[in-house]
């Protein structure tokens, strides 16, 4: 598998934990007080967070991209649906 799908995948998987961590299981933690599923699903949060931007880095650098984009690539991991919008404007269009 080539690191630009590598990428892809974990930027979409980033995505999905994201919007499962603060879409499901903060308002399980706070307002149903069951803290388990923030738990795991931070877990996977951070680990796909810092997958994507060690991933990030290794791109740029192999692919000779800017630090403008690296900068995008970065904020938008920080953002809903960034990494959607990340993979649709940017990365499909890299193949």
């Amino acid at each position: 598998m080539s690191l630009l799908k590598t990428f892809r995948i974990t930027a979409i998987l980033e995505g999905i934990s994201y919007l499962l961590l603060f879409a499901v299981s903060m308002p399980l933690k706070y307002l149903l007080n069951i803290p388990e599923p923030n738990i795991y699903i931070g877990y996977a949060h951070g680990f796909l967070f810092m997958a994507y931007v060690v991933l990030a880095i290794v791109l740029c650098y192999k692919k000779s991209w800017s630090f403008k984009l690296f900068i995008i690539l970065f904020i938008a991991s920080l953002l809903p649906f960034g990494t959607f919008y990340i993979d649709k404007r940017y990365l499909k269009k890299e193949k």
